[in-house]
């Protein structure tokens, strides 16, 4: 650039940018700002540099997103031709061992994606919730072998299909069978657990089939219904109150009756006290949404978690409130921390077990998941009660 047009663009940034004069009255004192024309240029060039580094951004997201669609586009362009009908009819066309060899290689991956899930499904799982066609499937697996010989691979994977249904059928019966005890255990019903579950459902119809027609083989129903059992029945069990609410040694004092700490008359405690340090964490006993987070009479600073099917569990004396009404926890989540308030002797945690807002002794709920209950041990006090 020449040094006339440089003068020139000099003189129309000027014009542009005059000096400006401001003044400001301070304790009766008048005080005189000079903004130059060269300060208002460097302000003008940074805003501008900082926008076009906004467009620059926004520019290089577009294009990304724009990268992004056309990668998954062709992703599913490919995914079609596997699945084309003139791909599949070449290999039928190839024989039927080419169509039984792919067959096995899906059944392969769909029990290992099971197992990556479920576990290895075991040996010994019992047999009496659902038929065994294994000896019935053996008898066609040899009729169509003798007959249509280049069919014999499809009836094999055939049967080993249906003896995969069956056997995830009886692990998914085991698996709800344990949790059907272990809630029976600490005396709740599984029959109102699993209504309980299906109390609020709805949804377009989507019929599931398995065959020409609307028909179903009654093997895959069998495996529906083990399956929703069993989810509906562990989601329950992972509602009931059995992960200890403190990490302390012992209990300070039962549920029932005892001797009022105050009064020294008898009286009837609703839940556990578990002696400990001020600021020691608790946590909550099961999954569950918070009801009640606040000061309750007798009981301090007290969150109150609700369960489902009319149980709930208070925890209360609390130095310290770590969750909100309306928060959804997890078994194990901390929700406040070991304190002193309301009607207590000293620091430590009142736990309650509710059903239907009756108090029920927590002790089953929770002895079934770990032993580590003492009710005080040799040479121990019997710690704070409230």
């Amino acid at each position: 650039m020449s040094a006339t047009a440089r003068d020139g663009l000099v003189a129309r940034l000027k014009r542009w940018f005059p000096e400006r004069e401001f003044f400001m009255r301070s304790q009766g004192q008048v005080r005189f700002i000079r903004i130059t024309s060269r300060l208002q240029m460097i302000v003008a060039a940074a805003i501008a540099a900082a926008l076009g580094l906004w467009l620059a951004m926004m520019v290089t997201m577009l294009v990304s997103r724009y990268l992004d669609a056309r990668d998954r586009e062709r992703l599913l362009q490919r995914e079609a031709a596997v699945a084309s009908a003139e791909t599949r009819v070449s290999k039928y066309r190839n024989g039927l061992g080419e169509v039984a060899d792919d067959l096995q290689k899906r059944q392969d991956f769909i029990e290992k994606m099971v197992e990556s899930h479920v576990g290895a499904l075991p040996n010994d799982l019992p047999k009496g919730t659902v038929s065994d066609s294994s000896a019935e499937a053996g008898k066609t697996v040899k009729k169509i072998s003798m007959e249509l010989p280049e069919a014999a691979g499809l009836a094999r994977i055939e049967a080993r299909q249906l003896a995969f249904i069956e056997k995830l059928t009886r692990f998914a019966d085991a698996r709800a069978a344990r949790a059907e005890t272990a809630i029976r255990r600490v005396g709740l019903n599984p029959s109102m657990i699993m209504a309980s579950n299906r109390g609020a459902q709805g949804g377009p119809l989507i019929r599931l089939v398995t065959g020409p027609g609307n028909d179903v083989d009654p093997r895959f129903a069998r495996l529906g219904a083990s399956l929703e059992r069993m989810s509906g029945l562990e989601d329950g069990l992972a509602r009931i109150p059995n992960t200890l609410p403190a990490s302390l040694e012992y209990i300070s004092s039962g549920f029932g009756y005892r001797s009022d700490p105050f009064t020294g008359g008898a009286a009837f405690h609703a839940g556990l006290d578990f002696r400990g340090p001020v600021g020691a964490p608790i946590y909550a006993a099961a999954a569950g949404t918070v009801s009640f987070a606040g000061i309750r009479q007798g009981y301090g600073n007290c969150v109150e978690v609700s369960h489902g099917n009319g149980l709930m569990t208070r925890y209360a004396h609390m130095s310290r409130i770590g969750a909100r009404v309306g928060e959804k926890v997890a078994a194990g989540a901390v929700i406040g921390q070991i304190g002193s308030t309301g009607r207590s002797t000293g620091p430590h945690l009142h736990f309650e077990v509710r059903i239907n807002d009756q108090p029920v002794n927590p002790r089953p709920f929770l002895e079934a998941r770990q032993n580590v209950f003492q009710e005080g041990r040799a040479g121990r006090p019997a710690g704070n009660r409230s």
